[in-house]
């Protein structure tokens, strides 16, 4: 077991590893926290420091720049921890948005865990939540998946999975796979609403709302330009399937005073109750009131 208190001082000499945010486009959406963190921290290990630099440029920060990225990131973790037990800090920042979530980091954090070091992550800019808000769909349940498979195979494999899944799914996808992906979804996952979120805080920033057939249509008539977020609707007919259970075992007159029985008036009940069970709303008044 492993208890952090984050913001209690310790006498172990160790320093801290900060997971920082950074805007996913409008500049404007880093946090006063977040500058003062990277103005702090001894080190920043950024996925690209090129991309970096610009960001630290902008609001004049000088802290030193170390690469961290998918091809080093296990090479990297040795010295980072040395470094923080001798009670360096350091902050790690991806290219845009929230480390770890599709993007170097988790790994780091978990070798910070596992040498008692504190890991504290600053809240801030994720393009997952803000094209789910936007997306007008259900966000009482999500499920973030990321990117799919690269492969057609594997792809489709993992669609199938999560076909019958009743949330919200959350999908990454680049440009030039967003046709061939949206094609796959309409097939496995049927008619269902789904959202296409394209440069999300940027001056482009745009939202497509429709069924899967409709956006498959935009994509096959539209060119594809900048990084998505992909929204689906949970499959319906799966929760309709759960729901009926609870009912399965009834009469139509039972099931109808159940409702009544739940303030419902005898007109609503034998509405939901003919919906439920996919019948004429005639044939559950004729059962009921007879």
């Amino acid at each position: 077991m492993n208890i952090q208190k984050s913001y209690q001082a310790e006498s172990n000499g160790k320093g801290v590893l900060y997971i920082v945010p950074t805007p996913i486009g409008n500049l404007e959406d880093i946090t006063y926290r977040a500058i003062r963190t990277l103005e702090e921290v001894d080190q920043i290990a950024a996925e690209d420091t090129r991309q970096t630099k610009k960001l630290l440029s902008h609001f004049d920060i000088h802290t030193p720049l170390v690469s961290y990225h998918e091809h080093n990131k296990y090479n990297r973790e040795d010295y980072f921890i040395e470094e923080i037990i001798n009670g360096k800090t350091f902050a790690i920042v991806s290219d845009a948005g929230m480390p770890g979530v599709s993007d170097p980091g988790y790994e780091m954090v978990q070798a910070a865990i596992a040498s008692d070091i504190k890991v504290i992550v600053l809240p801030g800019a994720n393009a997952a939540l803000c094209a789910l808000v936007g997306s007008g769909l259900d966000t009482n349940r999500f499920f973030f998946y990321g990117f799919l498979p690269r492969k057609k195979k594997e792809r489709k494999e993992e669609l199938e999975n999560l076909r019958k899944s009743t949330s919200t799914i959350i999908f990454y996808e680049s440009p030039h796979r967003l046709k061939e992906v949206i094609k796959h979804m309409y097939e496995i996952f049927g008619e269902r609403h789904m959202v296409l979120a394209r440069e999300l805080t940027k001056k482009y920033e745009e939202f497509i709302r429709g069924t899967a057939s409709e956006l498959l249509a935009w994509v096959e008539e539209n060119e594809i330009r900048g990084e998505f977020c992909v929204i689906v609707e949970g499959n319906p007919e799966e929760e309709m399937e759960t729901d009926e259970l609870w009912w399965s075992h009834l009469s139509l007159v039972e099931h109808v005073e159940e409702y009544v029985q739940n303030q419902y008036s005898s007109k609503e009940a034998i509405k939901k109750v003919a919906q439920e069970r996919k019948l004429p709303k005639r044939e559950v008044y004729q059962a009921y009131h007879t």
